[in-house]
């Protein structure tokens, strides 16, 4: 368990005190690999995401929203943190978030929430890197970085890794064969966050929809009949998570609890090109990143804009708002919005007067880093140092060359950061670069 300073110590009296009205209920909402533009409230025409689209139409939609990294568990770990990614401990996949760093699930069950981790954790195999180890009283999910959505087994390791089933329950191995995982995902999100109880919940629900295995049953495909298989696949697996998304408010409905819900909904990094996504051994096609540059594993926008939205209907209207937020943000904002101290030592700033005031971002740069790729925001401006797209071309996950290297956009007038303006501003270039540079040498190695 992570150590608690001085002023939580003090503060938890009286917040235990507090009736459980009186402070939010939290539920963090992930998808796994999702496109930008991938949802209907963002645009896109092919797919249906009624509840989704019903949620964003009453949230503080977020357009200028960001993942701290361009991959999953890097990603996750900042969400869950409040950290950038090397910060705990997870710099790339193969790592594990630190064990007792101060953390959604191990903050939250300190100040007398219950704590649930649901899906995918990605996080940790070893007993002190465990959900339960983290802070959440109930684990229901799966640890690796994927899995066969029936089977519920890793099958991408081989041949030096050979397949095995990996889905728990804490930390006892269950199985479930032939369910389809997003629909017991949203089972075991209903049973927990109705619990008749007077304590309030903080759940982690990480969908790992539509990520790879491309699975989905006879039920949600024939809704999109009309598209080409793969998009169709696709298309299907977010329905399934939209469905759950619909059983679950009318859940919370029911046991009196929406309104007083403070629900985060985020992707965790752009759609992928990864050929084991695909058909026929050939580079997926199905998500859309469109207008942005990029797909996951690429710090052009296309791998880190991601989709978010806010929705508490006690404090928070609908509005878009364009200020610059990352998702390292989520862990002080939904602390702030329940009252409760931050922990030190956090990169992720609250947004609580965003989301509650149109205030301006807090951030004044943002930062991040990939398999050699740098980059750094400030304002409309976006430097990326040694960027790949990591797209359909053989070559996609190799640097740039030349003068784009260093590469320049203005995301207000350019959010494809298709035209590079180093020349234009070698000023402005050095200063960000700099900036990125001291950024990543202060990072642990």
């Amino acid at each position: 368990m992570p150590q608690l300073t001085r002023r939580q110590i003090l503060a938890a009296p009286a917040l235990l005190a507090q009736p459980a009205k009186a402070r939010p209920n939290i539920l963090v909402v992930v998808l796994d690999d999702l496109g930008c533009r991938d949802l209907g409230y963002l645009g896109a025409k092919d797919l249906k995401t009624p509840n989704l689209d019903a949620l964003a139409s009453k949230s503080a939609v977020l357009s200028n929203w960001y993942s701290n990294a361009p991959v999953c568990a890097p990603a996750r770990a900042s969400i869950l943190s409040g950290r950038y990614p090397a910060r705990a401990g997870v710099p790339a996949n193969s790592s594990e978030l630190t064990p007792g760093l101060p953390n959604l699930g191990a903050t939250f069950r300190a100040a007398g929430y219950r704590t649930a981790a649901i899906g995918k954790w990605h996080l940790g195999l070893k007993p002190d890197t465990h959900p339960n180890a983290h802070g959440f009283d109930s684990f229901y999910g799966f640890l690796n970085g994927c899995i066969d959505f029936y089977s519920h087994r890793f099958y991408w390791g081989e041949p030096n890794r050979p397949n095995f089933h990996d889905l728990w329950r804490n930390r006892t191995e269950i199985f479930e064969d032939g369910q389809y995982f997003t629909e017991r995902m949203t089972d075991e999100a209903i049973q927990f966050l109705t619990a008749k109880t007077d304590q309030p919940f903080c759940t982690y629900l990480a969908f790992n929809a539509p990520h790879y295995p491309m699975h989905a049953p006879d039920k949600y495909m024939r809704r999109f009949s009309n598209l080409p298989l793969e998009r169709q696949t696709y298309a299907a697996m977010i329905s399934a998570v939209d469905d759950g998304i619909g059983r679950i408010r009318a859940s919370l409905e029911q046991s009196g609890q929406w309104d007083n819900t403070l629900l985060f909904f985020t992707g965790d990094n752009g759609a992928t090109t990864e050929k084991r996504a695909g058909l026929d051994g050939q580079y997926a096609t199905a998500g859309v990143n469109t207008p942005y540059r990029g797909f996951k594993f690429s710090v052009f926008d296309g791998g880190t804009h991601i989709p978010g939205f806010v929705h508490y209907p006690a404090k928070i209207q609908h509005r878009t708002l364009p200020q610059i937020a990352q998702a390292m943000d989520i862990f002080p904002t939904v602390l702030d919005a329940a009252g409760l101290p931050l922990p030190s030592g956090l990169d992720g700033l609250s947004i609580w007067n965003v989301l509650t005031n149109n205030a301006a971002s807090p951030h004044k740069e943002l930062f991040w880093t990939n398999q050699g790729q740098l980059a750094v925001r400030r304002g409309p401006w976006k430097l990326v140092i040694n960027g790949k797209d990591f797209d359909r071309r053989p070559d996609g996950n190799k640097s740039l060359t030349g003068d784009d290297v260093l590469f320049l956009s203005n995301l207000d007038e350019d959010p494809s950061e298709s035209r590079n303006q180093r020349a234009l501003h070698p000023a402005l270039v050095d200063e960000l670069a700099t900036l990125a540079a001291k950024w990543q040498a202060a990072l642990p190695k």
